[in-house]
């Protein structure tokens, strides 16, 4: 079957959007016989006549359409990021008669609601490796559609405990050759990578869990450097881990950290870490292997909030993670969500000076936090009346404690003016 896959992600706010997902459910469809391309459409432009030339030259039967983001998580001016994948499905129906997929993260938090409003034929919630290949051989053979684990259609309520949730052995390794970046461009772009699936910690305010589940899941290390190593050969010389904690779990963080430098690939990278689970052992490998920059999701300073949201280590070890990075010369990108459950001025000063102590050489504050169906915080909102009966949380709701809607904003854009470093 000929497949054409579209990514409309165009928030740019953390990092390059290349579509990883997209990317390894086209290698997936490939390997199963399948004749695929794929595409990212640009933030602005005639996408109409994209698409109707990519319909033409190719002939789809099915068309498959990444929703990677719902918003940018913006309390104060919301960016509502599904209108354009809507309307981009829109153009595909005007241009196609093919079946229309959605998928994507974004779509997969929300995948009734999101149906409802992207109005595509039917989508695939959770990973779409097998599921989006299985989709496609019971289309072409003209099968009952009610095996295909995740699958999601018109007026039907997903089974989530049925979306496949494989050993990452079993899915293919990004292929550099998709992403739509031109051979002289390839060295400055920073390419998204993932080693580990799923995250234990259960966050309060956190959607990974559904999406990933809550055990790690591992690709082999041997494997890792090898798609990497392609990539290298591709002209790529930068690398995004987009891991949910690189630092877990430790052992395996550091194998791969010194995998890659025997590699000799002389890659640099980004990873994001836990503020746990971190010691100098694990950063000097880090930085032997070409780690430039590190996120570091600390959140609070205040160690009543960091208990509020379920964070699973103490003030100090977020210092004692930070100098280790600084000593080794790798950057630290710091964020603050603040706003969250039990929350008051008094401990958003503490946050702030406690962040400003760390001297980092970024901050990215947010102020009110995006509320994910299935959280510990959609509890916390419903039972405290923040969200209304029957909402299902499509469009952007934050959680902000009392007191400080009308505070916050202006004392954190206050606090900026003196602290150049920071950004929301």
């Amino acid at each position: 079957m000929r497949v054409v896959l579209i990514s409309t992600n165009s928030e740019t706010s953390h990092v390059t959007p290349l579509p990883l997902g997209l990317n390894l459910v086209a290698v997936a469809a490939r390997e199963a016989g399948h004749e695929v391309r794929m595409f990212t459409l640009p933030g602005s432009g005639d996408n109409a006549s994209i698409i109707r030339d990519a319909v033409r030259e190719h002939s789809p039967g099915v068309i498959g359409v990444s929703a990677r983001n719902v918003d940018d998580q913006n309390r104060e001016n919301p960016g509502f990021l599904l209108e354009a994948v809507r309307d981009t499905i829109a153009l595909c129906r005007a241009a196609s008669d093919a079946t229309i997929v959605v998928g994507g993260s974004g779509f997969s938090i929300f995948p009734e609601a999101a149906l409802r409003y992207l109005k595509a034929d039917m989508g695939i919630c959770g990973e779409g490796e097998t599921a989006f290949a299985a989709l496609l051989r019971a289309l072409e053979r003209r099968d009952d559609l009610s095996g295909i684990p995740g699958l999601c259609l018109p007026g039907a309520t997903v089974d989530r405990g049925r979306s496949a949730r494989a050993g990452l052995e079993t899915f293919p390794l990004p292929d550099p050759s998709l992403w739509s970046v031109p051979a002289d461009a390839r060295t400055g772009v920073w390419v998204p990578f993932q080693t580990r699936r799923g995250c234990p910690m259960r966050c309060s305010y956190c959607s990974t869990p559904a999406l990933e589940g809550t055990v790690i899941r591992k690709r082999v290390i041997e494997t890792v450097v090898e798609g990497i190593a392609r990539h290298v050969a591709a002209g790529f010389r930068h690398f995004y881990f987009v891991d949910n904690i690189f630092n877990l779990p430790p052992k395996y963080a550091k194998d791969l950290c010194a995998s890659l430098s025997s590699a000799g690939l002389r890659i640099r990278w980004h990873c994001i870490l836990y503020p746990g689970f971190v010691d100098e052992d694990l950063v000097r490998k880090m930085a032997e292997a070409g780690c430039i920059e590190a996120s570091l999701g600390f959140e609070s300073g205040c160690p009543a909030i960091l208990r509020n949201l379920n964070k699973k280590y103490e003030v100090e070890q977020v210092r004692t993670t930070s100098k280790l990075l600084e000593k080794y010369g790798i950057r630290r990108l710091g964020f603050l969500l603040l706003g969250g459950p039990g929350e008051t001025r008094e401990s958003v000063r503490e946050s702030l000076e406690f962040a400003d102590s760390l001297h980092l050489e970024t901050l990215k504050l947010t102020a009110g936090i995006r509320i994910y169906p299935g959280t510990p915080l959609e509890k916390t909102a419903r039972e405290e009346g923040v969200i209304a009966e029957g909402d299902d949380l499509l469009f952007p709701r934050f959680y902000l404690a009392r007191g400080l809607d009308e505070w916050i904003g202006p004392e954190v854009r206050e606090w900026m003016r003196n602290h150049p470093y920071c950004v929301m």
